[in-house]
Order: C-alpha cells, then sequence, then structure tokens
C-alpha cells in the first residue's frame, strides 16, 4: 500500500460525545489522501466503537493498554503515521473542507517552510466566535511571536514528516501542558514556520477553563521554553524575562505596579532589538511585528488600569520606545482607569464590612 500524502494524528480519551463530529469534517475534505491515527489512551466511553462505526479504511485506531496521557498517545501516532505531511487534530476540533488542501498546497510551494497553521475559529457553548490570535501574519511575524506567546493552535497545523521525526521524542512528557510550544520552538530548527491567515479549522473553547495545577504547570514550562531562547541574547537576565512575558504577556495576568510595568516594557522592547537585529525582516514583516507588539502592550496597559493595579499615569509614563501608549487611545485608557478605579472602591468597601 502506497504512502498516503499526509497522516493525521489524533489522541483521544473518553471522546465518544464528539469525536464522531469530528471524523466526519475529515471525511468532507476536499483533499482525501490521507489517513488518520487514532490512538485511544484507554477510554471508558464508547469511543472506539464509535470510531469503529465508520468502516473508513483510512481509519486506523490503535488502543493503548493504560492511560498514558496525551504526549504518550501522540508520539505513539506520530511513531504510526507515514504520510509525507503530519497534520495535528485534536479529537473535539473540526476542520473546515479546504484545510488540507490548503496547507498540502502551502508546504509543496514552499520548501523552506517545517510547519504551517492556520487560523482558527472558535465554538464555545454552541456559538462559532472569531479567532483572537493575529489577524494577519507573515512568517517572520510568526516567528517573531513564538518569542512572546503561542501564536498557533495545535490542530490546525500541518508539517512535514522527515522534520517531525526528527524530534525525540516528537513531543516531550516534560513538558506536558506547553508541549505544543515547545514542540514549535524544537522543530523550527529545521525550517520557517508559518501560518495560513484564512480560518481553516474550528477549536472548542470549553466552559468552566482548567484548574489552577494546570495554570501552574503551564506558567513553569512556558518560563522553561522562553528562558531557553533567550538566554543567548540575555545572558543572565533570560529566566527574569522569561518570566515577565510568560505572566503577563502570554497568561494576561495583571502586572502589580508601576516598576514592574515599566521592566516589562524594557524587557519587550530589548527583545524585539534583538530579534530585528538577527532577522532583518522586510518592511510588511516590520510593521507587523511592531504593529502587534504594541497591541499587546496596550492589552497589558489596559488589565492593569482595569484591575486597579495601576493608574493612568502610569500608563501615560511608562512608553518604551515603538510601543508608545500601545496604539490604544486616551479615551481607552480613560475609560479602563474609571473602570479599575470602581474596581478599587468596591474592594475597599468590601474590606471594611469584612473588617
Amino acid at each position: 500500500m502506497s504512502a498516503p500524502a499526509v497522516s493525521v494524528i489524533m489522541a483521544v480519551y473518553n471522546g465518544a460525545d464528539l469525536i464522531g463530529e469530528t471524523l466526519r469534517s475529515l471525511q468532507a475534505q476536499r483533499f482525501g489522501d490521507f489517513e488518520v491515527i487514532i490512538v485511544d489512551d484507554c477510554s471508558t466511553d464508547d469511543t472506539r466503537g464509535v470510531v469503529r462505526g465508520f468502516g473508513d479504511a483510512r481509519i486506523k485506531l490503535i488502543s493503548l493498554p493504560s492511560n498514558q496521557g496525551v504526549v504518550a498517545a501522540r508520539n505513539r501516532a506520530v511513531a504510526e503515521a507515514r504520510g509525507r505531511y503530519i497534520a495535528a487534530l485534536d479529537h473535539d476540533d473540526l476542520c473546515h473542507p479546504d484545510r488540507f488542501a490548503r496547507q498540502v498546497a502551502w508546504l509543496d510551494a514552499n520548501p523552506e517552510t517545517v510547519l504551517v497553521g492556520t487560523a482558527a475559529a472558535i465554538l464555545e457553548e454552541g456559538v462559532v466566535l472569531p479567532g483572537s490570535l493575529a489577524p494577519v501574519s507573515t512568517p517572520m511575524l510568526i516567528e517573531w511571536l513564538l518569542r512572546i506567546e503561542n501564536p498557533l493552535v495545535w490542530s490546525s497545523v500541518m508539517m512535514r514528516g522527515d522534520a517531525a521525526r526528527q524530534l525525540e521524542p516528537f513531543q516531550r512528557p516534560e513538558m506536558i501542558y506547553a508541549e505544543d510550544f515547545d514542540l514549535y520552538h524544537r522543530i523550527a530548527r529545521f525550517g520557517a514556520i508559518a501560518r495560513i491567515d484564512d480560518e481553516l479549522m474550528t477549536y472548542r473553547r470549553r466552559s468552566g477553563g482548567i484548574s489552577q495545577r494546570h495554570v501552574d504547570a503551564m506558567t513553569a514550562r512556558g518560563i522553561d521554553i522562553l528562558a531557553a531562547c533567550y538566554a543567548d541574547a540575555l545572558g543572565d537576565e533570560a529566566r527574569e524575562i522569561a518570566e515577565l512575558v510568560v505572566r503577563y504577556v502570554m497568561g494576561r495576568q495583571p502586572v502589580p505596579d508601576r516598576a514592574t510595568f515599566q521592566r516589562l516594557g524594557e524587557a519587550l522592547i530589548k527583545l524585539q532589538e534583538d530579534f530585528l537585529a538577527t532577522h532583518a525582516p522586510d518592511p510588511d514583516s516590520l510593521n507587523l511585528i511592531r504593529w502587534e507588539t504594541a497591541r499587546r502592550w496596550a492589552r497589558i496597559g489596559r488589565i492593569g488600569l482595569r484591575t486597579g493595579q495601576l493608574d493612568l499615569g502610569d500608563a501615560i509614563a511608562v512608553r518604551p520606545d515603538h510601543l508608545g501608549l500601545g496604539y490604544a487611545g486616551i479615551d481607552d485608557l480613560i475609560m479602563s482607569r474609571l473602570v479599575g478605579g470602581a474596581r478599587a472602591v468596591q474592594r475597599r468597601f468590601a474590606e471594611r464590612r469584612a473588617g
């Protein structure tokens, strides 16, 4: 049997209620030369029965004898994959009909690209929402954003199989909860990472969020990844700046005070200057890099104002080069400050009543 062009890798645990819709979205692909490697991580529901019920020769089901976690399941799927390209997909996300056709065409036409994602819509409580990532990108922008956030949705990515198979292991178990972010950084040494800006998949965002234990683990692993990324440029400062970026850019926590806000701004400028000096982006990419960084700076300021951690004087006074007010208008900042002030008054009132 000849190898397919694309191997779809999917780890699943107790996904009987949603995996059928996901598989139907694969069967609706305009590009049909693919296989689906599903690794069931010892589900206790009818996941395996649902998968077997499709009767599609392109779908291969592997059942693990014990629950080993999502990273082990994905690694097993990659070990079984035969495709020239490997497409990631979680069992509850949906591919749009043109996803594989567009990504295969991109990778065929851009041999320097090792991994390409797509923009993604969000499905939350039955409502489809637009994605929240940068709306327009270039490979250079994606490379920059990987230094300050995760700009890709896991279920949107397709990568070259020969590069993926050189990663040992494919995903690192010790990086659980940030395993995809870690993979993007590791696979980038083989080539460029890009994103198609059209929404070619939809991912489900579950209500209720994740436990604090998982948030803490994601934060710790994110700091490890970015500290290693920053080591050459920042030396002894790498871990301190990585923590600032993970907590306040990626994690969107409110900065606690003006000094932290200023330190973060200085860190972003230092990282940006190093990136621009070492990568020499084209004019369009340069504009996007500065614009998207400034947008994140504006968001950090607004969060600080709305939570009452910063005042308007802080937001206006702390203005690093190329960030300014983060392209947030003064009216926007004043409104954020009013919201933050009201919340501060409410907190003080509650504290007096409790006392």
